[in-house]
């Protein structure tokens, strides 16, 4: 077989399985007639995707007329993926099945964020999914980390992650090294995008934007439904735009960061210098949110986030005219203290134009976003390879 044979046929198999995944129960003869393809190529991929145990066959459907025709459904539990996301304060890990179906999960708070100590402790989770998961033909087929920082095209390097204090950190190495499986890094504002689009609040648009906003801020771009990267795979760093000129020192090394203003960090940090009857080291975003229905204080200076991001998002909007924008991350706890300041804001200043035809969203899966979405990208790298060299 030619490269250019092998090329189409891999394509096909590809297109098969999509459509068994999106349309099952499905017979032979639908996806023969939804993709165009030949009956006899159709039983053949078919066939190769029964043999490694990635699709099955049920009971027979509805006849139009001759044999009634045997279904065909997918797999979820031929195998496991493994998705981490690295915040600043805790690292979130979960098990799912190739359908992104959560299987099981762990998360555990961190104060300190040297390479080391953080390292030891993304091991902890992911021996705890491992030992988790089920058993299946494949097993765990590979594990995906969503960091907060700048991640180059190939996804070995971690160049910057100004909240953690990392560069030049090679995590993709050192996990493959450990557990001997295949390793995907990835922002995790664009796994939280990619999350939101596959599973989410964005199934239904091709054009979004998902904000996660947390200790600091990231930006995730879906244009006309493909995650945008940048001619790098540096974009999305929307957190270090510049909204106050003269503002506060960012530790990008830059000054009037919107991250200072509107995130998490921002939030706990005015919050201590308010007249509150918890010890500062006690403060957290749960509390807050929970005192904020008693302290006009605390509701106010939600109000003011809440306005400081919708000036980021006004900036957004007037750029991209997306039809979307999903907000993620921790902050989606605090989101009836936040919505109204941020559509204020939002109204006010975005053009008219631009506010016509768009959604402004909370996660719908909340904190999973960005986990939920770098564990896809795991199974979508294990359905695209050779999977017959490895039953």
């Amino acid at each position: 077989m030619t490269w250019n044979q092998q090329l189409v046929k891999v394509n096909n198999k590809s297109l098969v399985l999509q459509t068994i995944k999106e349309q099952a129960p499905v017979s032979r003869a639908d996806i023969s007639q939804h993709l165009g393809l030949t009956k006899g190529t159709i039983s053949s991929l078919v066939n190769e995707l029964l043999e490694e145990k990635i699709c099955y066959e049920s009971g027979p459907g509805e006849s139009s007329g001759g044999r009634r025709p045997v279904m065909l459904l997918f797999n979820e539990c031929a195998g496991y993926s493994i998705g981490i996301d690295l915040g600043v304060n805790y690292i979130f890990g979960v098990l799912t099945d190739l359908s992104g179906n959560i299987v099981c999960e762990k998360m555990k708070p961190i104060n300190k964020t040297n390479y080391e100590e953080t390292f030891l402790t993304i091991k902890e989770i992911i021996q705890f999914l491992l030992q988790s998961a089920p058993k299946s033909n494949y097993g765990v087929v590979g594990i995906g980390i969503a960091v907060p920082g700048i991640v180059n095209n190939d996804g070995d390097n971690i160049l910057l992650a100004p909240n953690l204090g990392w560069k030049n950190i090679n995590l993709k190495q050192d996990i493959e090294k450990e557990y001997n499986l295949p390793v995907v890094i990835d922002n995790e504002a664009n796994a939280g995008a990619y999350g939101e689009k596959r599973f989410g609040a964005g199934k239904e648009y091709e054009n979004l934007i998902y904000l996660s906003v947390g200790i600091g801020i990231g930006v995730g771009f879906i244009l006309n439904n493909e995650l945008y990267r940048g001619a790098d795979g540096f974009s999305g760093e929307m957190g270090h735009m510049i909204i106050e000129v003269n503002g506060n020192e960012c530790r990008c090394g830059s000054t009037g960061c919107w991250e200072l203003y509107a995130s998490e960090q921002a939030l706990l940090h005015q919050a201590k210098s308010l007249q509150l009857s918890i010890k500062p080291e006690a403060l957290s975003l749960e509390t807050l949110v929970e005192l904020a229905k008693e302290n006009e204080e605390i509701n106010s200076l939600f109000y003011q986030i809440g306005r400081y991001l919708g000036i980021g998002i006004t900036n957004i909007i007037n750029t991209f005219n997306p039809q979307q924008i999903i907000i993620g991350n921790r902050l989606t706890l605090a989101k009836e203290l936040l919505l109204q300041p941020i559509m204020e804001a939002v109204e006010i200043h975005s053009l008219r134009h631009n506010q016509s035809n768009l959604k402004i969203n909370f996660a719908e899966l909340t904190n999973y976003s960005a986990a939920l979405g770098v564990s896809a990208y795991v199974t979508e790298f294990f359905l695209k390879s050779d999977l017959h060299e490895k039953i």
